[in-house]
């Protein structure tokens, strides 16, 4: 029989009367005459509260027992999710991670999948089974432990289903009914897509949309798998959501398909640091192996033989790269005269496949901005992006003019 992959996030499952509600769901598609696999999310606030026990227990955890307390909360919402199909007379059974096994790497809490054997839960199916429910985010390290795959790694583990058993699609439940052009809650005026691409999808979810894991588009667009993003609040339909696929699947989009924004931005500069070769390399070599994940890099013209360098990253690394730079002046590597950081900025970006055939979308989003008073700290760009670092109160001005600048509320 085909497999349908089916994961239901934590406000799906959060209480016992919406497992029952997914469970119908499921039922629906059994009776379609798929074999699903089901992949769950620990009940809505379980994972915040295990990890906050591990904190309060050893604020320097072994990571190898803290993965082993945060996984369980996702195999709590398994069990509950096979007994209530049991319950409807749908044959099913709950699997953990090791049960499968997911096979993935040693780095614990942020575990990455290396391999998942289908021949287990086939040959369950072959038996009778008709529903897999699989605790999604965990898996098992090649010493035996339990790995979890880091925040939303059960979007990437249902992904990961989908690719491993050949599924016809992988539905993704959550409290949204699809990907919309900007957050509904900054713009009364978004529009929820039918379609959007991959790569388009991977840009959003990286910049700041909180629909999908990045991991997880990355996984689907390597291995060409079909992504629908629905509600588990809604009635559904076969067109209900929005659909996640091959750019060659969408007869015609708009140039620009979404605006993306990040609140949690910060902007780090580095001032009068020596303009010679290597400098860049020991700067950015010292906040990668400090694990700063920088985005946006500017340096500024050289006077005198020295430059200001500036880049962006997440908030809450700004300690992160503090100690990093110190770290390489005091090993000599680097000199320079201040570090100041930035913390009152966010990042807003338009994104469209389509501006790789159509010019003028860089000139059209500066002028909105200007037309709106609002100041280009840095700028950014690649083949279907562009992002730029402004004044965090003017983020959500700058999203709505945007929005309406390129029409985004009216399909192509």
């Amino acid at each position: 029989m085909p497999v349908l992959v089916m994961k239901f996030g934590g406000t799906s499952v959060a209480t016992l009367d919406r497992i029952r509600r997914a469970a119908k769901r499921v039922g629906v598609e059994v009776a379609k005459g798929y074999d699903v696999i089901v992949i769950v999310s620990a009940m809505s606030g379980k994972t915040n509260e295990l990890v906050g026990w591990v904190n309060e227990t050893s604020p320097m955890y072994d990571a190898r027992e803290y993965d082993a307390v945060v996984s369980s909360g996702e195999n709590v919402t398994a069990g509950l999710m096979a007994l209530t199909l049991q319950e409807m007379d749908v044959p099913a059974r709950s699997w953990q991670g090791w049960q499968v096994p997911v096979k993935t790497t040693s780095a614990h809490s942020s575990a990455r999948i290396e391999d998942i054997p289908p021949a287990n839960i086939m040959a369950k199916f072959g038996e009778g089974m008709r529903v897999a429910v699989v605790a999604g985010f965990q898996g098992v390290s090649p010493e035996g432990r339990i790995t979890t795959l880091g925040r939303g790694g059960s979007d990437t583990t249902a992904v990961a289903f989908a690719a491993a058993f050949d599924a016809e699609r992988c539905d993704i439940y959550t409290d949204v009914d699809g990907v919309y052009t900007t957050d509904p809650r900054v713009s009364a005026k978004a529009r929820k897509l039918d379609k959007i691409a991959f790569e388009e999808m991977l840009e959003l979810a990286s910049l700041g949309a909180k629909v999908l894991q990045t991991r997880s588009v990355e996984l689907a667009m390597r291995y060409k798998v079909k992504l629908r993003v629905l509600s588990s609040f809604e009635e559904q339909s076969d067109e209900a959501g929005t659909l996640v696929c091959a750019e060659e699947e969408i007869m015609e989009s708009n140039v620009v398909s979404g605006i993306a924004f990040s609140r949690d931005e910060a902007k780090m500069t580095l001032v009068s640091v020596a303009d010679r070769p290597g400098i860049a390399a020991a700067i950015f070599t010292a906040l990668s192996e400090g694990g700063v994940n920088v985005d946006m890099i500017v340096q500024n013209i050289s006077e005198e033989g020295r430059t200001d360098m500036t880049w962006s990253c997440p908030v809450d690394q700004i300690k992160r790269a503090q100690a990093a730079i110190d770290t390489a002046k005091a090993s000599g590597e680097l000199n320079f005269d201040d570090l100041i950081a930035d913390t009152d900025v966010a990042k807003v970006s338009v994104v469209g496949i389509g501006m790789r055939s159509h010019t003028g979308v860089a000139a059209k989003m500066f002028q909105v901005l200007s037309n709106e008073g609002v100041n280009i700290k840095v700028i950014t760009t690649s083949e279907i992006k562009i992002s730029v670092l402004i004044d965090r109160k003017y983020m959500e001005l700058a999203v709505q003019a945007l929005h309406d600048a390129f029409e985004l509320d009216k399909a192509a």
